[in-house]
């Protein structure tokens, strides 16, 4: 089966062949460390993670990096704020990233790149660009020259009039072109800043992607991803000032985007006040729900986040652990991932026809009687649910606990359930009753199943 993914730059879905099958490169724009991510930073982080293990299942080698902006204007503000250096800032933040993603699931990349370690390439590949003619220094600045590249506007589409107006670039005088952008500016003494050809300065936000995709991955990579919002300027001055310096050479072969995030059908908005962390929801959700929620609509398409999307995800994953749970004394078959979820995943990664396959899977285990049949299909919906990253602890763990279950005294609970079936064995319907009225107070659910009552924290 080929693996079909759709390339932002050429507006179709294409058969996908690595440069170099031996070393598969993809590239996703991290975040800028200053702040707690929202759960919109958090979806491409899911959906190229699927990627990520899909492409495994292919290739021996996938290099996949995922950068941290670690110096930037947001940053240097947070630092003056607070009154300590910028690191001080993006090393608290880098690691709650860290945390906040590995608890949805998230592989670690394969390499994560800091800007402020790249300041040299960075310099470096600037100076070829000017060297080229494609970049000029002016008072301080360093800037690329947009009408030396014909190209410019191939991936976002855009006409020139509404480039400049989209991107918002600085008016400035020293500019030769209004959709010129900055490469380098000054730093003043108050601001972190490197020594360079042109003074001490800072990186402008573009070059950082473009030197630490040359520096790690090399001139052309096999897949540039990022959110629909990086479409432009980032990747569009990505591409110019890569093939710029590079002898016309392609950044990317491919270049992916996720649709963007609503939250309750709004635009997700400080001001709107619908703004929510990935840390803050961690604290009451468990990661594996968020994950699958994040992952219930096609990547490219607009997901709308709300209290109800979540909640479904919780009771879909209910369902699929109540499945292995009732065979978790037969041992799974190692197996593949059925074809039916291999086929929807290699269609641009489409995720909502993968998961309606492993529902029918889990459908076609709850109704299996056959001991060898319940273990191939269980090693099946294993196989099926760790290429999505799902279904990967134990189903008892699941279904006991979830932030929420923290709260939740296990040991009453356990009492109570042992006084209620006394009630129930005695016929005591009415002190039977009363019981699990307290447990259902305590948000605990519970199922009475011949091998014994079960329970979990309520959704």
């Amino acid at each position: 089966m080929s693996l079909f993914l759709y390339n932002t730059l050429t507006r179709k879905k294409e058969v996908f062949q690595p440069r170099d099958p031996a070393r598969v490169t993809m590239y996703v724009c991290g975040p800028t460390v200053y702040n707690f991510a929202h759960i919109g930073n958090a979806r491409p982080v899911v959906v190229f993670d699927v990627l990520f293990r899909l492409l495994r299942q292919r290739y021996a080698t996938v290099v996949y990096a995922r950068n941290y902006t670690d110096v930037d204007d947001k940053i240097n503000a947070a630092a003056k704020e607070q009154g300590v250096e910028i690191n001080v800032i993006t090393e608290k933040f880098m690691a709650i990233y860290a945390a906040d993603m590995a608890a949805l699931n998230a592989l670690p990349p394969s390499i994560e790149p800091r800007a402020t370690e790249h300041i040299t390439q960075m310099i470096a590949m600037i100076e070829q660009l000017i060297a080229n003619g494609h970049a000029y220094a002016v008072e301080g600045h360093v800037v690329f020259n947009v009408p030396s590249f014909p190209s410019y506007g191939a991936l976002s589409k855009r006409e020139r009039d509404d480039m400049v107006a989209g991107a918002r670039v600085e008016v400035a005088p020293y500019k030769k072109d209004p959709a010129d952008f900055v490469l380098w500016k000054p730093s003043t003494p108050d601001l972190p800043g490197w020594e360079s050809p042109w003074g001490r300065g800072r990186p402008g936000w573009h070059i950082e992607c473009s030197s630490m995709i040359e520096t790690h991955l090399g001139e052309t990579i096999d897949i540039h991803g990022g959110g629909h919002d990086l479409i432009f300027p980032h990747h569009e001055n990505e591409l110019a000032q890569s093939a710029c310096a590079h002898g016309g050479h392609p950044l990317a072969r491919f270049w992916m985007h996720n649709g963007f995030l609503t939250i309750d059908k709004e635009k997700m908005s400080k001001s709107l006040g619908n703004f929510v962390t990935v840390h803050e929801l961690l604290t009451e959700h468990a990661g594996e729900a968020m994950r699958f929620a994040l992952l219930s609509a096609h990547y490219r398409q607009p997901l709308d986040w709300s209290d109800e999307s979540l909640a479904q995800a919780k009771r879909t994953l209910n369902r699929l652990y109540g499945a292995l749970e009732k065979v978790s004394a037969i041992a799974a078959i190692e197996a593949a991932a059925p074809v039916g979820v291999m086929e929807a995943l290699e269609d641009d990664l489409n995720t909502p026809k993968a998961f309606a396959e492993i529902a029918a899977l889990a459908t076609t285990l709850n109704q299996a009687t056959d001991a060898q049949e319940q273990a191939r299909l269980k090693g099946e919906l294993l196989a099926a649910g760790a290429l999505l990253g799902l279904l990967q602890q134990s189903p008892e763990a699941w279904l006991a606990g979830s932030p929420k279950a923290s709260a939740i005294d296990a040991a009453e609970v356990e009492r109570l359930i042992e006084a209620r079936n006394a009630a129930r064995k005695g016929k005591n319907f009415a002190e039977s009753d009363r019981l699990r009225a307290a447990i259902d107070a305590l948000g605990v659910t519970i199922e009475d199943r011949p091998d014994g009552t079960r329970w979990r924290a309520k959704d």
